[in-house]
């Protein structure tokens, strides 16, 4: 008797824990099957059974972020030029990873590299993969100035823009489903992006707040951020950083306001001569 009472008990036990899962799993498919789509046909059992990877970006995980960002530096590395010496390498690595332990997601694995092109430029992907070319690493004057930069491109991981901007540009083009996108489509759909580099007030704005913010925690000179976008603005030509960057001088002026509204005491990064040896390989 006490035997049976025990086995009842079990049975109960095991039939409500995973009753309801499977109800829900099968509720889940029924949605995503019979749900309307946009643009296209979608059969998500079909990809299922293949072990298609679906991405749904508007809750994206950072381990599924960081497995995107690797598939595309995996084919920005056959676009671009690595810059193969190491002591600049672990120089912008060092300076990187210093800000990103005080930047909005710091658990991500960030990865810090440098493109060889005379051109002014950086960029960020996803997953907390940053680049930065070697005209940019001339260009600046001292630490401050390049790790402002990094911090910015540190603000469009914190701020997930290009997840954003990846969402809305496979709703546009009918390529967004209910089950959301696989894996092959949301790599292609990054890399157009990346190679875009289209910019939005909104998220330029957000990046430098949230990068200054990074550069005051970690120490560095605010003074840094503002001094590099002026040091642009009086170029003769445009450099690519600024050209697809929109609205600079309101930029810097919003910049000035919140330094002079949370100024801190971080004089990190100002001297010209220890960045100049850090980076005399570019110049060689």
């Amino acid at each position: 008797m006490i035997a049976w009472q025990a086995f009842l008990t079990n049975y109960r036990l095991w039939r409500r824990r995973w009753f309801y899962p499977l109800i829900s799993l099968v509720v889940a498919l029924s949605v995503c099957l019979s749900a309307p789509l946009p643009g296209r046909a979608f059969d998500l059992l079909p990809l299922l059974f293949q072990g298609v990877q679906i991405f749904q970006l508007s809750n994206i995980s950072d381990r599924q972020e960081v497995d995107l960002g690797k598939e595309m530096n995996q084919q920005l590395s056959s676009e671009v030029r690595l810059y193969r010496n190491p002591e600049v390498n672990r120089y912008v690595e060092q300076i990187g990873r210093r800000l990103a332990a005080s930047s909005d997601r710091p658990n991500l694995p960030y990865t810090f590299q440098v493109v060889q092109d005379d051109s002014i430029n950086a960029f960020a992907t996803l997953g907390g993969y940053v680049y930065v070319h070697t005209g940019l690493l001339k260009t600046a004057d001292n630490e401050a100035e390049l790790a402002s930069v990094l911090a910015h491109e540190i603000g469009h991981i914190g701020g997930k823009h290009l997840v954003k901007q990846m969402q809305q540009k496979a709703l546009e083009s009918g390529l967004l489903t209910a089950a959301g996108l696989d894996r092959n489509t949301a790599v292609s759909i990054g890399m157009q992006l990346v190679r875009d580099l289209p910019r939005s007030r909104k998220n330029e704005f957000d990046a430098d707040q949230r990068g200054l913010k990074t550069l005051s925690r970690t120490g560095y000179a605010q003074s840094g951020m503002v001094s590099f976008m002026n040091k642009l603005l009086g170029k003769g030509s445009t450099p690519a950083f600024l050209s697809t960057h929109p609205a600079t001088g309101d930029r810097i002026d919003a910049l000035k306001r919140a330094i002079s509204s949370q100024p801190t005491n971080g004089r990190d990064g100002l001297d010209n001569s220890i960045y100049k040896t850090n980076t005399r390989a570019l110049r060689s």
